[in-house]
């Protein structure tokens, strides 16, 4: 149908009056003629872009309702009410509606009434809803978050695939199929899968130039956690991890250390999620924390920071994920947790999964760890995964990353390295992929090389000085890079392209950088507390030295060794974290408030004054607090205790061995608790015995285990060191 000039009257009346906007977005006005002039409409837009403008205006201004396939009763939700705000009669169809509302939906349906009809794909394949819709005026069918059809795609959903022959049951209408994330080969699978083949392709830019990306190594995540949103103070974020018992307990977390923050998974009842959605979008909380279901097509403009504290599943995943951070045009942080244990977990759960789903979810993790490792920019890696060319000014003149913003000095010559592999690609017919490549040029006599006679190559073994993960980021880097591509149908394959070509006729200088090690690896300052001291980072050497000359003046004073007062690492994190009240000082792991009470005084008045003197930030701000869950095994240990129950049907009774209840005992003591374990140490150990250990700790100058073991020369074993310990600390530290 050519459209009228009346229609683009309506259609320009309808973006003013009703959504607000006085002029189209990017391929917005372009997306919307089509799809009105009946045309098949394949759109590929990141999130914040506009993109359910692209269907919500043309189903106001075109006769009958339009039907919005959606995955989640959230997304549905939020977007109804949306719509219903500005004036529109929007309505869902799912599980979560009475038989009257159902009756009500459909009634307004058929009359002309509803404008748009969000479905769920398991509702859209229901008989009956199939012959309601039949008998309904349909201008056409919306398929928002398409990559769900894909199965080489992230939160692939199995019903997306019958979505065409549904829609074929109900009539013939031209389809349009949105998402904000879809590699080549995802793109090519949701047309196919849809009968789109033909269908116009309207694809904007993945850049999302006002986000910051940034990938920390996972050691003390929780305490980087804390003092990351301490210092978006106030503002709106969402902390994304993996499992639900993970949700429930880092909102516990945040709420125990003054952060107002709500959970949000499938666990929880559709009432509570609702209610804490609605919180977070009505800014009665800060922070939400969730699986990945939250979010998608959550429409708040002003979410500061996205925080993935567990390691994505996918890149696209990932992308749509930190595309929820500043779609206002505005700042917006997204920071990844990343430990290599992850990824392992990760490739553990889709072990029962079918051969060819767990070839994909292994690549997917492939590529989320090498990006996560890479020292190349993150924003070039992010694009040119989604088949986008990078443009060098990109990272610079937007939000930036940590890779382009801290550039680690690692770069190396690859010309040699590039060559080479590129020379094994071409001899191996171009149909092989990393692995492969890589097994060759380290020489690895793995049966698949030699069946295929690849042991005979002139490059076989020329590499074998680099590693394994060496090679493998070489192989990424030439991608990243353009020498080499993809193969669209089998992104397994990998093929050179005319540069890589070009490069082999006349090699030049080429520089590649080596990855992040994360074995092992350290807590680094975020960037905006470089000037401060870090939790998880190097303490403060010169407060350090002035509280342990303090504790040894108290310790003399009282007759007891300075361990007694407060133990090294206490030391230490009051060097990090500068409580200046009692209260703070409690939090201090191996302190307590009893502890703190009774030895504190002079401590925290050296720290504030010391905190004046340096206008240094103090613990107030970077603190972390226990959770209740762990407050409650010791409460337990601690009753059982004291009702005099043997250590062994303690540990049994917590799931614990005996070592690690001692620990756990360990830590109570040190925290200034006192606990009488004189009924179960008078079992182990004689009066002559206890005596002997009693003495040595009284004169310790430290209470290293180790160091005792050696000063006793090994007459006792190391249970019964630490149980005196516990006695002695006990008796001698309240």
């Amino acid at each position: 149908m050519v459209q009228t000039e009346q229609v683009q009257d309506k259609l320009k009346s309808a973006l003013k009056d009703i959504f607000g906007y006085s002029q189209f977005r990017g391929n917005q006005e372009a997306i919307i003629r089509n799809l009105m002039n009946g045309r098949n409409t394949f759109v590929i837009m990141p999130t914040g872009a506009g993109k359910s403008l692209c269907y919500q205006l043309p189903a106001v201004v075109m006769p009958g309702t339009a039907i919005v396939i959606s995955p989640l009763i959230a997304l549905m939700k939020n977007q109804v009410d949306q719509l219903n705000a500005l004036g529109v009669n929007a309505q869902f169809l799912n599980s979560t509606l009475t038989k009257s509302e159902l009756n009500r939906v459909k009634k307004e349906t058929l009359s002309g009434q509803v404008k748009l009809l969000y479905v769920a794909p398991e509702s859209l394949t229901k008989d009956e809803n199939i012959a309601f819709l039949k008998d309904a005026q349909i201008s056409f069918v919306a398929v928002d978050e398409a990559h769900c059809i894909s199965e080489w795609g992230h939160d692939f959903r199995p019903e997306y695939r019958r979505i065409k022959t549904v829609v074929d049951q109900i009539g013939n209408f031209p389809i349009i199929a949105l998402t904000a994330t879809a590699t080549p080969k995802v793109q090519a699978d949701i047309q196919k899968n849809l009968h789109m083949e033909q269908a116009d392709v309207f694809k904007s830019s993945f850049n999302r130039a006002n986000l910051h990306y940034e990938v920390r190594p996972k050691i003390d995540a929780q305490k980087q956690l804390i003092r990351f949103i301490k210092n978006h103070k106030g503002k709106s974020g969402i902390v994304y991890c993996l499992s639900r018992k993970k949700v429930e307990e880092i909102a516990e977390l945040l709420c125990v250390n003054d952060i107002k923050a709500l959970p949000y998974h499938a666990g929880l009842d559709a009432e509570v999620r609702m209610k804490n959605q609605d919180a977070f979008l009505n800014e009665d909380v800060d922070v939400i924390v969730a699986t990945i279901a939250f979010g998608m097509g959550i429409d708040k403009p002003d979410v500061r920071f996205v925080v993935h504290y567990d390691t994505p599943k996918s890149l696209e995943g990932y992308y749509q994920e930190t595309g929820r951070a500043g779609r206002d045009g505005l700042e917006g942080y997204c920071l990844m947790f990343y430990s290599p244990e992850d990824i392992s977990k990760l490739e553990k759960f889709n072990k029962d999964k079918s051969v060819t789903e767990r070839e994909n979810a292994k690549l997917l993790l492939q590529e989320m760890a090498a990006y996560a490792e890479s020292s190349v920019c993150r924003r070039r890696q992010l694009l040119h995964y989604f088949g986008e060319a990078y443009n060098e000014s990109l990272c610079q003149e937007g939000g930036g990353c940590d890779n382009c913003n801290l550039p680690k000095e690692k770069c190396f010559e690859a010309k040699e390295w590039l060559l080479m592999l590129l020379q094994t690609v071409e001899a191996t017919g171009q149909r092989f992929g990393t692995d492969h490549l890589v097994h060759i040029l380290r020489g690895t006599t793995e049966q698949y090389v030699i069946s295929y006679g690849h042991e005979k190559l002139p490059t076989f073994k020329k590499g074998e000085s680099l590693s394994e993960q060496e090679w493998k980021s070489i192989v990424r880097q030439a991608m990243l890079y353009g020498y080499l591509n993809k193969d669209v149908e089998n992104p397994l394959h990998l093929k050179i392209s005319e540069k890589g070509y070009a490069f082999m006729e006349r090699p030049v200088s080429v520089t590649f950088v080596k990855d992040h090690d994360y074995t092992g690896a350290e807590a680094e300052p975020l960037a905006e507390d470089s000037d401060n001291a870090m939790l998880g980072g190097a303490y403060d050497e010169t407060l350090y030295e002035m509280l342990r000359s303090l504790r040894k003046k108290i310790a003399k004073q009282k007759n007891l060794p300075p361990y007694v007062i407060f133990q090294e690492p206490s030391l230490e994190e009051m060097a990090t974290t500068y409580p200046t009240t009692i209260q703070e000082l409690a939090q201090v792991n191996g302190v307590g408030l009893s502890k703190a009470q009774k030895f504190g005084e002079p401590f925290v008045k050296m720290i504030a004054e010391y905190v004046a003197e340096n206008d240094i930030t103090t613990a107030a701000d970077v603190v972390v607090k226990s959770t209740v869950n762990k407050s409650k095994t010791k409460i337990f240990i601690i009753q059982q205790i004291d009702r005099k129950v043997d250590l062994e049907e303690i540990a049994e009774a917590k799931n614990l061995t005996l070592a690690e209840l001692i620990e756990e005992i360990e830590h109570i003591c040190y925290a200034g608790t006192k606990l009488n374990l004189d009924y179960y140490i008078d079992q182990m150990l004689e009066p002559e015995v206890q005596e002997i250990i009693y003495d040595y700790f009284l004169n310790a100058e430290t209470d290293s285990i180790k160091v005792a073991m050696q000063a006793l020369e090994n007459e006792f074993t190391e249970e019964e060191l630490r149980l005196m310990r516990i006695k002695f600390l006990s008796e001698m530290g309240l």
